[in-house]
């Protein structure tokens, strides 16, 4: 077992470039592929998100339009009706006379 002040060898780090050689140039290639791979992958992803997106916000807006024309339907349904009044009876004549409004 080490002991606690002996240091671990470092791996070796090279600052110089790697040599042109074929296998460097095929790596590069693998590695230019693989990204390629992996950014259309993602690209497609990205396409079905949207394409759910959209058909979501067609759903919502076509419940909007639903529901604003329900409101408008019931707003002119109201207002053919007398508003409903339902005065109460007091025993007391100075009282405030109460009465019940429906909307």
């Amino acid at each position: 077992m080490r002991s606690p002040s002996s240091p671990s060898p470092r791996p070796k780090v090279s600052t110089l470039p790697r040599q042109k050689t074929e296998a460097s140039a095929y790596l590069d290639i693998y590695k230019l592929v693989a990204e390629k791979k992996r950014l259309q992958q993602e690209l497609a992803q990205v396409e079905q998100r949207r394409d759910r997106i959209l058909k979501r916000l067609e759903t919502l807006e076509s419940q909007i339009l639903g529901l604003e024309q329900t409101a408008q339907q019931l707003r002119r349904n109201d207002g053919m009706q007398a508003p409903a009044i339902a005065p109460t009876n007091s025993s007391q004549p100075d009282a405030f006379k109460t009465f019940f409004l429906e909307y």
